[in-house]
Parts: C-alpha cells; sequence; structure tokens
C-alpha cells in the first residue's frame, strides 16, 4: 500500500507463513489486491529465511507449522537486530485461549488474531499495524536528520591556549592558528572586520577621521 512522503511512498511487504495451502493463498491474494508486495512461506525455516532476505514490514504468521511451532519462529524474528523494524502478527483457529495470545505477546509478537477472520478485519488490522509503520519511520527518519544537524554544529568549550602576545591560539596538534581561523573551524561563526575606537587612535593618531571624509 502507497503510504506519504519519502519511505511512506515505498509499497508495504508483508510476508505469509502458512502451512494451510489453501489459506496462504487466499490471504495473499487478497493483500495483493489491497496493492501489498506479499512474500510466501508454508513452513517456518522458509519463513526465517525469507525474513531474512526481505526483511518485509509485516509478518503475518500462523501458530501450527509443520516444522516448527510460529512461537518460535516469532521469537527468533524479534531475536535478530536486522529484522528488529518488522511487525509480528501470529494468527490461529485452535491455539485461541487468553493464555495463548498472553504466550505469543510476551514473546514478541506485536498482535495475536483469532480465525476465522473476516476479510474485512484483517485489511483493516493490517492497515492499522501499517499506521504504526509509517509512524515508526518517521520517528526514525527525524531522530537520523536531527543526529546530522547535531554533527555539523560546533562549539568551543573548556580552556583555549593563546599567545599573550600575538593572539594565535594553540590546537589540539600542537600549531598555532590565526583567532579568526581556529574559532571558523570549531564554531559556526563567521567574521566581520572593523576597527575599535582605541585602535583607531592608535593607528591614526591624532587625525580626525572625520574630518577627512
Amino acid at each position: 500500500m502507497k503510504m506519504g512522503d519519502g519511505y511512506m511512498d515505498k509499497t508495504i511487504s508483508v510476508l505469509v507463513v502458512e502451512d494451510d495451502i489453501n489459506i496462504l493463498l487466499a490471504t495473499s491474494r487478497l493483500l495483493r489486491s489491497a496493492d501489498y508486495c506479499v512474500f510466501e512461506a508454508e513452513t517456518g525455516k522458509k519463513g526465517l529465511g525469507l525474513a531474512r532476505e526481505k526483511h518485509p514490514d509485516l509478518v503475518l504468521l500462523d501458530v501450527h507449522l509443520p516444522d516448527m511451532n510460529g512461537y518460535d519462529v516469532c521469537r527468533q524474528i524479534k531475536a535478530d537486530e536486522t529484522l528488529r523494524q518488522s511487525y509480528v502478527v501470529m494468527l490461529s483457529g485452535s491455539m485461541i485461549t487468553s493464555d495463548n495470545q498472553s504466550e505469543g505477546l510476551e514473546i514478541g509478537a506485536d498482535d495475536y488474531l483469532i480465525r476465522p477472520i473476516a476479510n474485512r478485519e484483517l485489511l483493516a488490522r493490517i492497515q492499522a499495524i501499517c499506521r504504526l509503520i509509517r509512524a515508526e519511520h518517521e520517528r526514525s527518519l527525524l531522530i537520523e536528520k536531527l543526529q546530522n544537524a547535531l554533527a555539523t554544529i560546533k562549539t568551543l568549550t573548556g580552556m583555549l591556549p593563546i599567545c599573550a602576545s600575538c593572539k594565535k591560539i594553540r590546537d589540539d596538534q600542537g600549531y598555532w592558528e590565526e583567532v579568526e581561523l581556529y574559532v571558523k573551524k570549531h564554531s559556526t561563526a563567521d567574521f566581520t572586520h572593523g576597527i575599535c575606537p582605541d585602535c583607531l587612535k592608535k593607528i591614526y593618531g591624532d587625525i580626525d577621521i572625520e574630518d577627512t571624509e
């Protein structure tokens, strides 16, 4: 589904992990009709492989799988640092007790849906998750922009070794620089030059500068 600006222009990708081929095909068809990018897996092992290869935004994960249960798949996805931004929604038609749902949520699932579930409700729930995905990525982009902005800001702090005669400043490598160059390197300040009243008298003596204009 197309979303907003920047990352939001990217089509949301969904990995469907389901061992029942009829449910897998029906779910994939439903999601593609809503313009999602869909990946399919019939086993937990294949689902983990596709997750690590494709980095889907969302994983729809059946609890019952032929080679491993969905809880273990969810646990491994959430433990993988490269998949930390993938949302996991577990689904089951038999593991539907409060304890079953609590276990799934406790190991890291972002939601736990009970089957059967109507197509309209499934799409509505996925759309709600997509809003969370968008908000999370917007926040990440904002943090990145702020970090980049902060990296360009330079400040002067602490004691500055300055020559008492020529007023040059010694840098961290022991070199002496003109004060203007040093300040420009270590801050965002710039310089505009003029002559203070004391220097004006020192340079021009008793000449009345206003009379010469």
